[in-house]
């Protein structure tokens, strides 16, 4: 029978029963290929109805429970469709067949035998893992499509002998490497959130991103659909450099004005025309041009209800609309400008257009 388990995948499940002496059994095969990651269920025994999970075991996984030092290795028995208490009790079953001419062994084996039954009344609970690195192997989740806090699963790259355990060609396994670091540049990862401004459902977006001339960073977007609001954050994808870094741009054109900027969180600004310093912690991390952070730091400066609102003195507000249109002719190139950015982690970046050669204009110490 072809049949599809759900929030799972489809399974080949074959039964066979004989009339003449009542032996029976159930083997299952999976209807899909090799997955490209092997995977592992962890799973948290603590009632009897944990007992009663599907379980999907191939051939080809491995099946543990830590408590009792017991394992069922890889292809000792054939693929099953059953739960988890089944398992159990084919365990059970086996063991007799173990059974030794030495005494000492045998009372042993029997005692292990009482050990097993016991877990199935899960008098205390325990640990049952399924380790398949064909990725083919499942085990239950009720709540699904709801997380199971009791059931962990971990999904990993193959080593080179599981693989070829699975019969996998060597060419494959030399590329893969590569194609599923690629894939994850490629790759753009989507997860649920709340959006910030009115907290209705919304999703970020993730991804991996080279800057020429610098490193990897990732750059986290999220975009609302019930208002509107849409925020950019960027993290480093590497680790603190052994030094910091001091960039010095002097703003002599409008063009400069599209230059990429990488601001990282552990990153001040300072104006020293304007006398403004934006300390390292506001604003957060950002991948935009000039103009999109100095549009930033004027909305920044314009929403601080302190500054420009009710609350404000009027000498503070003169000053502050003084500052805005100092601002405003930097970000439309009318004035000349220096632009610091101070890294301490030395992750932050500012594009040099001249590259590979030396910009006049940028100083990077």
């Amino acid at each position: 029978l072809l049949t599809r388990i759900p929030f799972f995948k489809e399974i080949i499940v074959s039964s066979f029963a004989c009339d003449s002496c009542s032996w029976s059994n159930t083997e299952i095969q999976s209807a899909g290929r090799i997955q490209e990651q092997g995977v592992r269920y962890t799973l948290a025994v603590t009632s009897r109805q944990d007992m009663n999970r599907e379980v999907v075991k191939t051939d080809c996984a491995t099946a543990r429970i830590p408590e009792l030092d017991f394992e069922i290795p890889a292809f000792t028995q054939k693929g099953v469709l059953t739960t988890i208490e089944g398992i159990i009790d084919r365990a059970a079953q086996t063991c007799p067949l173990l059974q030794a001419t030495d005494e000492e062994v045998a009372s042993k084996i029997d005692e292990f035998i009482g050990k097993l039954k016991q877990l199935k009344e899960v008098h205390s609970s325990f640990t049952f893992i399924i380790d398949d690195p064909s990725g083919n192997s499942f085990v239950e989740n009720p709540r699904a499509p709801q997380k199971d806090d009791a059931l962990v699963v971990t999904h990993y790259r193959r080593t080179p002998q599981q693989a070829a355990m699975l019969g996998l060609e060597g060419e494959e396994l030399d590329e893969k490497p590569a194609d599923s670091a690629e894939d994850l540049r490629n790759e753009v990862l989507q997860f649920n959130t709340n959006c910030p401004e009115c907290n209705a459902p919304a999703n970020t977006n993730m991804k991996l991103v080279q800057i020429p001339h610098f490193k990897e960073v990732i750059i986290m977007a999220t975009n609302c659909d019930s208002c509107g609001h849409r925020t950019n954050e960027v993290k480093s994808g590497g680790a603190i450099e052994p030094q910091g870094t001091r960039i010095t741009l002097r703003i002599t054109d409008p063009s400069d004005m599209t230059r990429d900027i990488l601001k990282s969180e552990t990153c001040s600004v300072e104006i020293p025309e304007l006398e403004f310093e934006l300390g390292m912690g506001a604003l957060g991390g950002k991948f935009t041009t000039l103009e999109g952070l100095l549009k930033d730091i004027r909305d920044l400066v314009e929403r601080n209800p302190f500054t420009l609102g009710d609350s404000s003195t009027p000498s503070k507000t003169e000053k502050l609309q003084e500052f805005i249109g100092k601002l405003q002719e930097i970000i439309e190139g009318k004035t000349k400008a220096h632009f610091i950015m101070d890294d301490p982690a030395g992750n932050s970046y500012l594009q040099n257009v001249y590259a590979p050669e030396e910009d006049p204009e940028l100083k990077v110490e």
